[in-house]
């Protein structure tokens, strides 16, 4: 029997990049997988491959930055499903760039979607989680930890993201939730390979090798790709991982070199 069977998912983010690659795996271990993301052909063309691979996949298409749709998207699955017994908070993506031309809106923007959504995800989904002993994943990512200059929106978003994951798993122990965060760091998603690619082309080499001199000068072990993610995230929720709790899990390939 997979080792999901009968459980209920949400991945936020979840038509694409990593939550894409995280609502497949949760689907072929047996979860039935509630995507959440604002572009509906995406969100069905997901849903469509995991049906297509005899899982159970259903979505809403809206904008987590709206203060309601939390607790619309944790109506919508309990509607659709039964419940929730899983939640992964996926979405957010923050802008780079020098910090000196990040206006204020750009800030608020970043913290809107990956931090109070998950915030508000969290909350709203507490009463099933608890009553069902359920998990909480939150993907949050390696700058939390090693903020930089060009990334002080996102390095900000994702260090209160660590803290707010720390401070909510004192709460699940009490109500017997688990919540564990996820850091990754580089992996090859649509998003980062746009990037890779206008890399590519202004030094006049190939995405490979530019990814080449991302592993050399990070000195780490190779690129992620999604599935790498996708397949501890399975871990967690599982029995196999129920010993896990309040832990910020770094898979990135050895890029944090600190303590």
């Amino acid at each position: 029997m997979p080792a999901l069977s009968g459980k209920i998912a949400i991945v936020t983010g979840g038509s694409r990049g990593i939550g894409r690659a995280v609502a497949q795996d949760l689907a072929r271990e047996g979860a039935s997988v509630m995507i959440a993301s604002r572009d509906p052909k995406i969100c069905e063309q997901t849903v469509g491959e995991i049906r297509n691979g005899r899982g159970q996949a259903s979505f809403v298409a809206l904008d987590l930055r709206e203060p309601d749709a939390p607790a619309k998207l944790a109506a919508a699955t309990i509607k659709e499903f039964g419940g929730i017994d899983i939640v992964v908070n996926n979405a957010g993506a923050t802008q780079r760039g020098d910090f000196l031309s990040l206006s204020d809106e750009q800030f608020t923007d970043g913290f809107a979607l990956k931090y109070f959504a998950t915030v508000r995800l969290t909350r709203a989904a507490w009463p099933e989680l608890k009553k069902r002993h359920g998990s909480i994943v939150n993907i949050i990512g390696a700058g939390g930890r090693t903020p930089g200059a060009h990334f002080t929106i996102g390095g900000s978003v994702n260090a209160a993201c660590l803290s707010f994951t720390k401070a909510i798993a004192e709460l699940g122990i009490v109500d017997g939730v688990q919540i564990n965060a996820v850091n990754p760091g580089p992996v090859r998603t649509d998003r980062q390979m746009a990037r890779i690619e206008v890399a590519a082309k202004q030094q006049g080499i190939s995405t490979d090798a530019v990814i080449a001199r991302m592993v050399k000068e990070q000195n780490i072990t190779r690129f992620g790709e999604p599935e790498d993610i996708a397949y501890l995230v399975s871990f967690i929720v599982s029995k196999k991982g129920s010993l896990l709790h309040g832990s910020l899990i770094d898979i990135e390939g050895g890029s944090t070199k600190t303590i």
